[in-house]
């Protein structure tokens, strides 16, 4: 019988396949310990299990462990894992301290679908969906190198890929990720981002472990938007507000609205007055991200006056508003600039996949 890969299972999935070996439910939490807040990956150091069911263990199931193939370290700090995954492709995740808390930013997909006009993971087309375990898989690798494993952290689904089109995955390693006997990261420390998968916000809302839900929006209007988003066919602007507006706010917490910056594009007075207008009703708060410029990507930051002005007419008209600094930009570690070398398709893919149900 092939072993079964232990990460990839919640502790209740756990729970039922150690009942279906004949072992205790409970010691479910006890390997849940060993793996995420201890790091340890072969049944042998589990002292707390009895010997024979650590053989058996062993036998059952397998715990593995991607490994880094490249580590880069910005001038700010930041620092960009480039991990490979077991059928030897690659997926990039960012350490970014100091935000107050450390944050961990992880890839849900290698590559992705949406085919935003301005992110350079777009240029790689959709390649495949991580499992579980990969996801929480980054986590892991992250904690135990900086060692933070016993630290208190943040996740942002917000690296390679789209959070709501891998959607059973992306809520399992939230499960896990937010189990307490693993590594115990409040539901509200953890935030999915999504550039507006209208069903996926619908049943996001119905979750027992609901994160933060970040909106990647990008464009007041349904024109601007589809140049910039072209999912925004399929789900345009109204759909998603009215998706936010039933999202149940005494649980989620304030939804962030995310809006890069483009030169010329999206950066008017008139743009920043429509965007208040958006969401002058919802309890949000919005983060202006200016764009991180890439090669290929045929974009240019607003200035700094440009970026002030946009953010000045939002707060004049009461709503919440942050720039967000960018970091790691040295080593393309920034928002929009993760993407895997020698992994990219053409921009008809991309678009074929963007309109993909």
């Amino acid at each position: 019988m092939p072993q079964v890969e232990l990460t990839e299972l919640t502790r209740a999935e756990l729970e039922a396949a150690l009942l279906a070996e004949g072992l205790e439910r409970y010691r479910a939490g006890q390997i849940f310990q060993w793996v995420y807040r201890r790091g340890i990956t072969g049944f042998a150091g589990m002292t707390d299990l009895p010997a024979a069911q650590r053989a058996a263990l062993a036998d059952r199931f397998r715990i593995s462990t991607p490994p880094v193939a490249r580590r880069d370290i910005s001038e700010d700090g930041t620092e960009k894992f480039l991990i490979t995954l077991q059928d030897g492709r690659h997926v990039e995740s960012v350490f970014i301290p100091r935000t107050p808390h450390q944050t961990f930013c992880v890839s849900t997909q290698v590559g992705c679908a949406m085919g935003c006009a301005f992110c350079l993971t777009a240029t790689m087309g959709l390649l495949r969906n991580l499992t579980p375990g990969e996801i929480v898989g980054q986590v892991r690798v992250l904690a135990g190198a900086l060692d933070l494993r016993a630290a208190r952290f943040n996740v942002v689904f917000m690296g390679m890929g789209e959070p709501l089109h891998n959607y059973d995955a992306t809520m399992a390693a939230v499960r896990i990720l937010a189990d307490d006997h693993g590594f115990a990261v409040h539901p509200r420390r953890i935030t999915v981002s999504t550039v507006g998968i209208v069903p996926g916000i619908e049943r996001l809302a119905a979750e027992d472990v609901m994160p933060r839900l970040a909106v990647s929006l990008h464009a007041p209007t349904d024109e601007q938007r589809a140049a910039l988003v072209p999912v925004n066919r399929k789900y345009p602007i109204a759909d998603i507000i009215e998706a936010c507006r039933r999202f149940p706010p005494a649980r989620r917490g304030r939804i962030t609205f995310e809006y890069v910056l483009l030169a010329g594009v999206n950066d008017a007075p008139d743009d920043a007055r429509r965007l208040a207008a958006l969401v002058q009703d919802l309890h949000v708060k919005v983060n202006l991200i200016p764009l991180n410029p890439a090669a290929g990507i045929p974009f240019e930051r607003p200035s700094d006056e440009r970026i002030d002005a946009f953010g000045r007419t939002l707060a004049e008209r009461g709503v919440t508003v942050m720039v967000r600094k960018s970091r790691g930009r040295d080593i393309r570690a920034a928002c929009g600039q993760l993407a895997v070398e020698g992994m990219k398709r053409s921009a008809a893919q991309r678009l074929a996949d963007a309109l993909k149900p």
